[in-house]
């Protein structure tokens, strides 16, 4: 009787799941109790030996942090060391072709396959880690930032002139930087609000976009007087003074009427970094390769 008793308190505090017959924890929620399952023998198993295993890895492996550092473990082992001997390994083995290349102009790099493939490989890599960020991954430029796949160059698109950009930069604090700044035309006081209208108008015409063309008259000779010294007397540009071609209809800072009166009235001073000191010859050699390959390279 007694041991009846006991049963059903038993019973009552863990019951029995009507469909699978498992004992229930006692817990529940909201009518929903929970099976009292243990885990598997195997994966009870793991879960020691994966503990045994981990006893073993602090033991042998670097893992604790201490004041002056961490554990170096039993093995000593180093990622950080491992890395810096696959990096030197890698530059042993492109040590060759970097020389050959420190040491050779850029048309002769273009000259050799060899070189020229390692070259490009190698900006390839450079250019995702330096100027992807502002040209895009696929170079293609956005808004302010020049698309590298055509082939409307500010400064020239040759080797060199590439080359020179990278190195120096465009604006930069290299004292061998490309600058020459526009003038803001309106905000400076150089011409007044319909000139610079009549002017971008002007612009407009000449890459067949113009909608006014008594407009477009009237800002010939404002173009002839002020612009022309540095854009050309057709507008082509001219790459020795970073002029941009106006008739082509390619705009850095976009290319509708707002945009260019804009432009005119208040300039714009983009600023390339110059990147000689911050990488190695060798890499922006390799950098200009790339980028003359890209489609647009004169």
């Amino acid at each position: 009787m007694g041991n009846q008793v006991r049963n059903a308190t038993v019973a009552d505090i863990k019951p029995r799941d009507e469909i699978t017959g498992v004992e229930t924890t006692g817990h529940e929620w909201d009518g929903i109790r929970e099976l009292n399952n243990p885990l598997p023998r195997w994966w009870l198993y793991i879960i020691y030996a994966s503990i045994v295993w981990s006893i073993g890895y602090w033991i042998a492996m670097p893992a604790w942090p201490t004041l002056q550092g961490y554990t170096a473990g039993m093995l000593g082992y180093s990622e950080r060391a491992k890395v810096a001997e696959e990096i030197e390994a890698a530059q042993a083995a492109q040590a060759g072709l970097r020389g050959q290349i420190s040491s050779a102009d850029l048309p002769e790099v273009l000259g050799d396959p060899a070189l020229l493939s390692f070259a490009l490989a190698g900006g390839r890599a450079a250019f995702g880690d330096n100027c992807a960020p502002c040209h895009g991954s696929g170079a293609a430029g956005s808004k302010g930032y020049p698309n590298l796949n055509d082939d409307d160059w500010i400064w020239g698109g040759s080797l060199e002139n590439i080359h020179d950009t990278i190195a120096y930069g465009i604006r930069s604090e290299h004292d061998d930087t490309r600058i020459n700044d526009m003038p803001a035309f309106l905000r400076d006081g150089i011409l007044e609000r319909d000139q610079v209208s009549d002017v971008a108008e002007y612009v407009l015409s000449l890459s067949g976009q113009s909608e006014d063309s008594a407009a477009a008259s009237r800002g010939v000779p404002i173009f002839e007087e002020n612009c022309a010294a540095c854009h050309g007397e057709d507008g082509a540009g001219i790459q020795e003074l970073g002029g941009p071609n106006l008739t082509n209809g390619i705009w850095l800072y976009g290319g509708e009427k707002a945009d260019i009166v804009a432009m005119i009235a208040n300039s714009r001073a983009g600023m390339m970094p110059y990147w000689k000191g911050r990488l190695d010859p060798v890499t922006i050699k390799q950098l200009a390769v790339f980028v003359h390959s890209l489609g647009g390279g004169q």
